[in-house]
């Protein structure tokens, strides 16, 4: 069972852990992407802005933009919440 992670060059680390990365290919110096490098790039593109714009809505909530300063135990129910309405948000 493989876990796979879209990811970029800074969380480089997750590979050791397991977990197979979905990462951008980098153009090497000199050196131009080939068409089909070109095209994974722009797949996880399309993939990650989706990704990114429901992030930007999650920190609209203080509590997720802030460091959390409460129990532990109720951080699941709370990001729980916020995730539902945001994506009742994306429905209407």
């Amino acid at each position: 069972h493989c876990k796979y992670v879209m990811t970029d060059l800074g969380y480089y680390g997750l590979e050791q852990d397991g977990f197979k990365l979905l990462m951008p290919i980098k153009k090497k110096k000199n050196l131009p992407l080939f068409d089909v490098e070109k095209k994974y790039n722009k797949m996880i593109g399309k993939i990650r802005v989706v990704i990114e714009h429901i992030n930007s809505q999650l920190k609209t909530f203080r509590i997720l933009s802030e460091r959390y300063r409460n129990r532990r135990k109720r951080f699941g129910l709370r990001i729980n919440l916020i995730a539902a309405l945001v994506n009742r948000m994306n429905l209407q």
